[in-house]
């Protein structure tokens, strides 16, 4: 998948098997018993159809010349009950169908979003978040059609066709062989356009995900759009991207519909060669030719094209969504690097005592994030990671997390090597607040309580109260019950971090992670905040990153981080009397606080 780019086309990682449509079929075949009751309803409606050319033919040569009008009123009210049972199964067949499809879509789709569920923030670290929704709805939903109505329509019409042949051939076998001299030509035609439709329809795809990832891109940055007045510049570029979708959507559509006009050219041409034989040998008075076999026959000739017609939109449709099952298979195959290694244990109650030994991890081959790390951070201590913009700090914290895997080194839990440990039962037990304050749609109460389902919401209040975050969410109208909408555009700043604080700490975790915690407070909350703080992170293992470095000299331990190793490391008066990094980062941001509050 392209990388952080939304005008870079996707690439596939491997090419189309037919294992796929075997992985699609999996998905089938649960509901294989009511499709195959489907295709038996199906099969019969197509035979009872097939009577009719057939019975107009002996009323043509046997009951019309003989004036056998009782003959013609009963050959009617059957032909009157044989549509009325057609109507009745195809009726039942849309009702299957529809849900049999939609059935099946909701477990595809269940299925990536499980997997996507499971894939490490590597994975979505480079990838537009745009790409991958397009995957789970767009693409998806472009099978519906395939799996609703397209296999029961195929495998019917097949049927059909066997049917179609086999009574125009027992009717006469020179007439049946000029109808199916123009299927070679159409078989020809399907084999030179099949390789350029699929990848015409890859690129369709490609340009449609790029629009995607454009759009959300859009959405997530509008604020910043419109305080930078971009919005002529983006609409540009939106118009550029939807542009190019345009014509590959149209290239792709056009390559489909040159199968059509063939089917009914072919068609019309036999149809007329039926004709002009059939009338000069009706002329000429060859045997087992008359006016009805003539007439029965072009009754057939019109339903044998029509099931090749519907299997030519099968087709087409087939080689559009292969297009599609490829990404989506490819996302479902995406492998998950961050996951349980074989024989890994459940973490028994965790207490605290963190240790990184000689951590080594880079992003990208080759590119080296912390080389060595190495320090132990003993069970209730506080540990502050303070440093330069890229220096690793939140790398560090997210590692302790093993929300990314180690190229060396080890971190230990209270002495057991993590990557041995289920990561279940390591998150469970650690309270995460990350850089990126996300507040989900729905309550306040429900946010708070996505650190632990089953608190009450006693407890949640509790939470809540220490962050300092209980005051302002009594102010709002409905208190805890109040409805906050995606990503909290309705709370500032500080209020989003105090919900995601609370919602940490609910965990009653014995490590506590804090990325930049406070960043978003102001002064006079910050002051309460760390009065709860400090009653909180009594008996518990904190790592604490912050910008603001008098909300960390309380620290047991500060480490400084810069080039991707620790610098420094002491208290916070051990680090001041060495009057290196840190000394100077702290002197330097006391001299500008001054400075601005004169």
């Amino acid at each position: 998948m392209a990388r952080n780019k939304y005008d870079i086309d996707e690439t596939l990682q491997s090419e189309f098997s037919f294992e796929q449509l075997k992985r699609l079929y999996s998905y089938i075949k649960p509901h294989r018993k009511d499709m195959i009751f489907t295709i038996i309803l199906m099969v019969i409606s197509s035979a009872l159809s097939m009577f009719t050319p057939r019975i107009l033919m002996t009323i043509m040569d046997d009951y019309i010349p003989n004036k056998n009008i009782r003959g013609i009123v009963t050959i009617s009210l059957l032909l009157l009950l044989f549509n009325l049972i057609i109507v009745v199964f195809l009726r039942m067949k849309i009702h299957i169908t529809t849900r049999l499809g939609q059935n099946i879509i909701h477990q595809i789709r269940s299925d990536i979003f499980n997997h996507l569920q499971e894939l490490p923030f590597s994975y979505y670290d480079d990838r537009p978040h745009g790409k991958i929704q397009v995957r789970v709805v767009n693409y998806v939903n472009s099978l519906s059609d395939l799996l609703s109505n397209g296999i029961v329509n195929t495998i019917t019409d097949l049927f059909s066709l066997f049917f179609i042949v086999a009574f125009m051939l027992s009717i006469n076998i020179r007439l049946s062989l000029i109808c199916l001299l123009g299927l070679p030509v159409l078989m020809a035609l399907i084999f030179i356009i099949k390789k350029k439709q699929r990848v015409a329809w890859q690129i369709s795809s490609n340009k449609s995900s790029n629009l995607n990832a454009y759009i959300a891109e859009s959405i997530n940055g509008i604020r910043v759009t419109q305080s930078f007045v971009r919005e002529q510049e983006n609409i540009k570029i939106f118009n550029s991207l939807s542009n190019n979708y345009s014509k590959a959507w149209m290239n792709a559509v056009r390559l489909n519909f040159l199968l059509w006009p063939a089917i009914d050219n072919i068609s019309t041409l036999t149809t007329a060669a039926v004709y002009t034989l059939g009338v000069a040998w009706i002329d000429n008075q060859i045997p087992g030719i008359t006016i009805g076999v003539l007439i029965a026959f072009t009754g057939y000739i019109g339903r044998f094209w029509a099931p090749i017609n519907t299997l030519a939109s099968f087709y087409n449709s087939l080689l559009t969504a292969i297009s599609y099952l490829e990404r989506i298979m490819e996302t479902i195959d995406e492998p998950v690097l961050v996951k349980d290694m074989e024989g890994a244990a459940a973490m028994p109650p965790i207490k605290g005592t963190v240790e990184f030994k000689d951590v080594c991890f880079s992003y990208e081959d080759g590119i080296r994030i912390l080389n060595k790390v190495s320090f132990k951070a003993n069970q209730g201590e506080s540990f502050a990671i303070v440093g330069p913009t890229g220096a690793g700090k939140t790398t560090i914290i997210n590692l302790i997390s093993r929300f990314y895997n180690l190229d060396s080194g080890e971190i230990l839990i209270d002495g057991i090597d993590i990557s041995k440990a289920t990561i279940k039962s390591l998150r469970k037990q650690m309270g995460v607040m990350l850089q990126d304050s996300f507040i989900f749609s729905g309550t306040i109460m429900d946010n708070i309580r996505y650190g632990n389902m089953e608190a009450t919401d006693e407890q949640v209040m509790t939470a809540a109260k220490t962050v300092c975050a209980h005051d302002f969410i009594m102010g709002l109208e409905n208190g805890y019950y109040t409805e906050v909408n995606e990503r909290g555009s309705r709370l500032s700043a500080g209020q989003r971090q105090l919900i995601s604080f609370a919602r940490a700490l609910l965990a009653d975790p014995k490590i506590l992670i804090l990325d930049e915690a406070t960043s978003s407070i102001d002064t006079e909350t910050e002051i309460l905040l760390q009065e709860g703080l400090s009653k909180l992170l009594v008996g518990r293992t904190s790592f604490i990153i912050a910008h603001r470095l008098s909300t960390i000299k309380n620290s047991s331990c500060i480490l400084y981080v810069d080039g991707g190793s620790i610098q420094e490391m002491g208290n916070h008066e051990e680090l001041m009397k060495l009057k290196g990094n840190y000394h100077d980062l702290f002197v330097s941001q006391y001299e500008f606080l001054n400075e601005s509050t004169k």
